[in-house]
Protein backbone atom coordinates (compact mmCIF):
# COMPACT_ATOMS: atom_id res chain seq x y z
CA UNK A 1 0.00 0.00 0.00
CA UNK A 2 1.81 3.22 -1.18
CA UNK A 3 1.01 5.30 1.88
CA UNK A 4 1.11 6.35 5.75
CA UNK A 5 -0.71 3.55 6.98
CA UNK A 6 -0.73 -0.58 6.94
CA UNK A 7 -3.63 -2.64 7.43
CA UNK A 8 -2.76 -5.38 9.13
CA UNK A 9 -4.73 -9.09 10.37
CA UNK A 10 -6.58 -7.18 13.56
CA UNK A 11 -8.03 -4.96 10.95
CA UNK A 12 -9.13 -7.11 8.75
CA UNK A 13 -10.64 -9.07 11.77
CA UNK A 14 -12.41 -6.15 13.39
CA UNK A 15 -13.71 -5.30 9.48
CA UNK A 16 -14.96 -8.87 8.87
CA UNK A 17 -16.87 -8.76 12.60
CA UNK A 18 -18.57 -5.32 11.63
CA UNK A 19 -19.33 -7.64 8.10
CA UNK A 20 -21.06 -10.28 10.03
CA UNK A 21 -23.71 -7.57 12.42
CA UNK A 22 -24.33 -5.88 8.47
CA UNK A 23 -24.82 -9.33 6.88
CA UNK A 24 -27.02 -10.24 9.51
CA UNK A 25 -29.12 -7.31 9.64
CA UNK A 26 -29.36 -7.44 5.89
CA UNK A 27 -30.68 -11.08 6.18
CA UNK A 28 -33.78 -9.73 8.53
CA UNK A 29 -34.12 -7.56 5.79
CA UNK A 30 -34.43 -9.67 3.21
CA UNK A 31 -36.28 -12.31 4.92
CA UNK A 32 -39.43 -9.49 5.42
CA UNK A 33 -38.79 -8.58 2.19
CA UNK A 34 -39.50 -11.95 0.15
CA UNK A 35 -41.36 -13.48 2.82
CA UNK A 36 -38.84 -16.47 3.53
CA UNK A 37 -35.23 -16.98 5.78
CA UNK A 38 -32.06 -15.60 4.60
CA UNK A 39 -29.00 -16.36 5.88
CA UNK A 40 -26.11 -14.01 4.81
CA UNK A 41 -22.48 -14.43 5.72
CA UNK A 42 -18.91 -12.84 5.66
CA UNK A 43 -16.61 -15.76 5.01
CA UNK A 44 -13.76 -13.82 4.72
CA UNK A 45 -12.29 -9.92 4.53
CA UNK A 46 -8.91 -9.78 2.68
CA UNK A 47 -7.27 -7.02 1.18
CA UNK A 48 -5.96 -7.28 -2.31
CA UNK A 49 -4.53 -6.06 -5.25
CA UNK A 50 -6.24 -4.80 -8.29
CA UNK A 51 -5.45 -7.46 -10.18
CA UNK A 52 -6.30 -9.80 -7.71
CA UNK A 53 -9.96 -8.36 -7.11
CA UNK A 54 -10.70 -8.88 -10.87
CA UNK A 55 -9.45 -12.06 -10.42
CA UNK A 56 -12.22 -13.09 -7.76
CA UNK A 57 -14.33 -11.33 -9.60
CA UNK A 58 -14.43 -13.92 -12.64
CA UNK A 59 -11.51 -11.60 -14.60
CA UNK A 60 -11.66 -8.23 -15.78
CA UNK A 61 -13.78 -9.31 -18.53
CA UNK A 62 -16.24 -10.99 -17.17
CA UNK A 63 -20.06 -9.74 -16.97
CA UNK A 64 -21.35 -9.36 -14.11
CA UNK A 65 -24.31 -7.32 -12.29
CA UNK A 66 -22.51 -4.38 -9.93
CA UNK A 67 -23.87 -1.79 -7.75
CA UNK A 68 -22.09 1.16 -7.47
CA UNK A 69 -22.21 3.94 -4.55
CA UNK A 70 -20.58 6.42 -2.84
CA UNK A 71 -19.91 6.31 0.57
CA UNK A 72 -20.79 9.91 2.80
CA UNK A 73 -21.00 11.59 5.83
CA UNK A 74 -17.23 11.17 8.52
CA UNK A 75 -15.91 8.90 5.88
CA UNK A 76 -15.58 8.75 2.15
CA UNK A 77 -15.03 6.32 -0.65
CA UNK A 78 -16.76 4.04 -2.87
CA UNK A 79 -18.13 0.59 -2.62
CA UNK A 80 -18.82 -2.27 -5.14
CA UNK A 81 -21.23 -4.95 -4.94
CA UNK A 82 -20.97 -7.35 -7.99
CA UNK A 83 -22.56 -10.73 -8.79
CA UNK A 84 -21.76 -13.00 -11.49
CA UNK A 85 -24.84 -12.84 -14.13
CA UNK A 86 -26.55 -15.67 -13.76
CA UNK A 87 -26.24 -15.67 -9.82
CA UNK A 88 -27.83 -12.54 -10.07
CA UNK A 89 -30.78 -13.47 -12.90
CA UNK A 90 -31.58 -16.44 -10.33
CA UNK A 91 -31.71 -14.20 -7.49
CA UNK A 92 -33.70 -11.56 -8.56
CA UNK A 93 -36.04 -13.68 -10.87
CA UNK A 94 -36.79 -15.39 -6.96
CA UNK A 95 -37.50 -11.66 -5.41
CA UNK A 96 -39.39 -10.22 -8.35
CA UNK A 97 -41.35 -13.79 -8.96
CA UNK A 98 -40.71 -13.71 -12.61
CA UNK A 99 -38.77 -16.51 -14.30
CA UNK A 100 -38.40 -15.04 -17.19
CA UNK A 101 -36.03 -12.27 -15.94
CA UNK A 102 -32.82 -12.00 -17.68
CA UNK A 103 -29.61 -9.22 -17.43
CA UNK A 104 -29.04 -10.10 -20.79
CA UNK A 105 -32.16 -8.72 -21.92
CA UNK A 106 -32.48 -5.36 -23.90
CA UNK A 107 -33.19 -3.00 -22.45
CA UNK A 108 -33.34 -4.37 -18.72
CA UNK A 109 -37.18 -4.77 -17.73
CA UNK A 110 -37.07 -1.74 -15.05
CA UNK A 111 -38.62 -4.29 -12.62
CA UNK A 112 -35.18 -6.11 -12.30
CA UNK A 113 -33.28 -3.04 -12.03
CA UNK A 114 -35.48 -1.56 -9.11
CA UNK A 115 -35.00 -4.92 -7.42
CA UNK A 116 -31.38 -5.29 -7.58
CA UNK A 117 -30.99 -1.43 -6.96
CA UNK A 118 -33.01 -2.47 -3.36
CA UNK A 119 -30.76 -5.34 -3.00
CA UNK A 120 -27.57 -3.09 -2.92
CA UNK A 121 -29.38 -0.38 -0.76
CA UNK A 122 -30.26 -3.10 1.90
CA UNK A 123 -26.92 -4.84 2.02
CA UNK A 124 -25.00 -1.47 1.74
CA UNK A 125 -27.14 0.48 4.14
CA UNK A 126 -26.48 -2.77 6.57
CA UNK A 127 -23.07 -2.86 6.41
CA UNK A 128 -22.19 0.87 6.79
CA UNK A 129 -25.26 1.25 9.54
CA UNK A 130 -22.81 -1.51 11.53
CA UNK A 131 -19.42 0.19 10.59
CA UNK A 132 -21.21 3.45 11.99
CA UNK A 133 -22.53 1.45 15.16
CA UNK A 134 -18.67 0.44 15.96
CA UNK A 135 -17.10 3.60 15.04
CA UNK A 136 -19.25 6.50 16.41
CA UNK A 137 -19.17 7.85 12.51
CA UNK A 138 -21.79 9.27 10.96
CA UNK A 139 -22.15 7.51 7.49
CA UNK A 140 -24.57 6.47 5.05
CA UNK A 141 -24.39 5.58 1.28
CA UNK A 142 -25.71 7.18 -2.07
CA UNK A 143 -28.65 5.94 -4.35
CA UNK A 144 -27.05 2.96 -5.60
CA UNK A 145 -26.48 2.64 -9.34
CA UNK A 146 -26.61 -0.73 -11.48
CA UNK A 147 -24.61 -1.93 -14.53
CA UNK A 148 -24.23 -4.82 -16.89
CA UNK A 149 -20.90 -5.09 -17.64
CA UNK A 150 -17.18 -6.40 -17.57
CA UNK A 151 -16.41 -6.01 -14.29
CA UNK A 152 -12.86 -4.32 -14.98
CA UNK A 153 -15.36 -1.58 -17.07
CA UNK A 154 -18.06 -0.47 -13.70
CA UNK A 155 -14.64 -1.19 -10.75
CA UNK A 156 -12.73 0.84 -13.02
CA UNK A 157 -14.60 3.82 -12.07
CA UNK A 158 -13.66 3.86 -8.58
CA UNK A 159 -10.43 3.18 -8.81
CA UNK A 160 -9.70 6.11 -10.79
CA UNK A 161 -9.12 8.51 -7.48
CA UNK A 162 -8.19 5.65 -4.82
CA UNK A 163 -5.11 4.54 -7.32
CA UNK A 164 -2.94 7.76 -6.58
CA UNK A 165 -2.77 6.75 -3.00
CA UNK A 166 -3.08 2.83 -2.70
CA UNK A 167 -2.91 -0.40 -4.96
CA UNK A 168 -4.97 -2.26 -2.99
CA UNK A 169 -8.96 -2.82 -2.12
CA UNK A 170 -10.79 -4.15 0.94
CA UNK A 171 -12.61 -7.05 -0.25
CA UNK A 172 -15.52 -8.52 1.81
CA UNK A 173 -16.67 -11.79 0.94
CA UNK A 174 -20.22 -12.44 1.02
CA UNK A 175 -22.61 -15.19 1.07
CA UNK A 176 -26.86 -15.08 0.62
CA UNK A 177 -28.08 -18.47 1.66
CA UNK A 178 -32.19 -19.34 1.25
CA UNK A 179 -34.10 -22.12 2.21
CA UNK A 180 -35.98 -22.97 0.08
CA UNK A 181 -38.86 -26.18 -0.63
CA UNK A 182 -36.12 -28.00 -2.94
CA UNK A 183 -33.73 -27.47 -0.13
CA UNK A 184 -30.89 -24.29 0.13
CA UNK A 185 -29.39 -22.29 -2.30
CA UNK A 186 -26.72 -19.88 -2.03
CA UNK A 187 -25.43 -16.99 -4.19
CA UNK A 188 -21.95 -15.84 -3.67
CA UNK A 189 -21.03 -12.04 -4.32
CA UNK A 190 -18.21 -9.43 -3.36
CA UNK A 191 -17.95 -6.53 -2.16
CA UNK A 192 -15.42 -4.12 -2.98
CA UNK A 193 -14.83 -1.19 -0.15
CA UNK A 194 -12.61 1.24 -1.70
CA UNK A 195 -12.04 4.28 1.25
CA UNK A 196 -10.64 7.47 0.13
CA UNK A 197 -7.03 7.82 1.54
CA UNK A 198 -7.81 10.04 4.16
CA UNK A 199 -10.73 7.87 5.44
CA UNK A 200 -8.57 4.40 6.37
CA UNK A 201 -6.98 6.17 9.14
CA UNK A 202 -10.23 8.03 10.39
CA UNK A 203 -11.67 4.55 10.28
CA UNK A 204 -9.02 2.65 12.60
CA UNK A 205 -8.38 5.14 14.50
CA UNK A 206 -12.28 5.96 15.97
CA UNK A 207 -12.28 1.75 16.54
CA UNK A 208 -8.89 1.86 18.46
CA UNK A 209 -6.56 0.22 16.42
CA UNK A 210 -5.08 2.40 14.18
Amino acid sequence: MRSDHQITDMHLDVLKEIGNIGAAHAATSLSQLLGRKIDMLVPKVSLVSFDEMFELAGGAERIVAGIYLRIQGDLSGSMFFVLPIDSANEFIRRLIGDEMFDFYAVPIPEMGISAMQELGNILSGSYLSALSDFTGLKVHPTVPSLSVDMVGAIVSFGLIEVSHYSDEVIVIDTRIEEEGEDGNSSVDGHFFLLPDPESYITIFRSLGVL
